[in-house]
């Protein structure tokens, strides 16, 4: 009975590219997103008065800001973490090291869980949209067409943005999965190759194998009188 793993296992993802191209290629685009992130964060907290990242409290109707310098510095670090979790994985994907893809991987599935929470909580608390629409700046475009908005519209309309989100990850989760194992199949499927004195290579087989043959008993001995 094939299990469901082995079922949806496949070498190739989108565009018909093997699976270790379409990760070392998600790899590069999550460290360009994540360097375009880190170098605006830099440049804002070199010169936060250019950019405007400290709001006022007439902007959003609070009276906290929503963007300091610690919260920056956080939001940066978390950039760099995740441009090397993204090498990682580019890195492994490209020299065949399965562990070096965990990290990314592990990375897909909290991303994947907070879009999650993030649909069952628009579905139990639909009045959080109204809410939510009610902080955001006057100056937002189309702000009062939305809330005027029917509820329930807005809630499917959220559902179903949410909804194409979650199966582009979660595609793109099962991507990296398959390199994954793809990788790992094909470290511990390797022969071993010895090179022997006089330059030729001797291929053993698998060790399963090995062990599954029965050892031949010695042919019997006849002892003449």
């Amino acid at each position: 009975m094939i299990s469901p793993w082995d079922r949806w296992y496949t070498t190739s993802c989108c565009l018909c590219c093997h699976v270790r191209t379409g990760t070392i290629i998600l790899g590069i685009w999550y460290m360009l997103i994540n360097a375009v992130v880190l170098l605006i964060l830099l440049s804002a907290l070199n010169d936060p008065v250019q950019y405007h990242y400290h709001l006022t409290s007439s902007d959003l109707g609070t009276d906290l800001d929503v963007m300091d310098d610690a919260n920056m510095c956080i939001a940066a670090a978390i950039s760099l973490l995740m441009i090397l979790i993204c090498g990682m994985a580019t890195y492994g994907a490209y020299k065949q090291h399965a562990a070096w893809i965990i990290p990314f991987f592990c990375y897909q599935i909290f991303d994947f869980a907070l879009n999650t929470l993030v649909a069952i909580s628009v579905v139990v608390y639909p009045n959080t949209i109204q809410d939510y629409l009610q902080q955001l700046p006057g100056t937002f475009p189309y702000k009062e067409d939305l809330m005027s908005t029917n509820n329930m519209c807005l809630v499917f309309a959220v559902l179903l943005f949410v909804g194409c989100i979650l199966a582009f990850k979660a595609y793109l989760i099962a991507c990296v999965w398959n390199c994954y194992r793809y990788v790992s199949g094909r470290s511990t499927t390797e022969v071993l190759v010895y090179v022997t004195t006089n330059d030729t290579t001797v291929l053993l087989p698998p060790y399963e194998e090995t062990v599954a043959i029965p050892p031949k008993d010695p042919p019997p001995q006849y002892i003449s009188a």
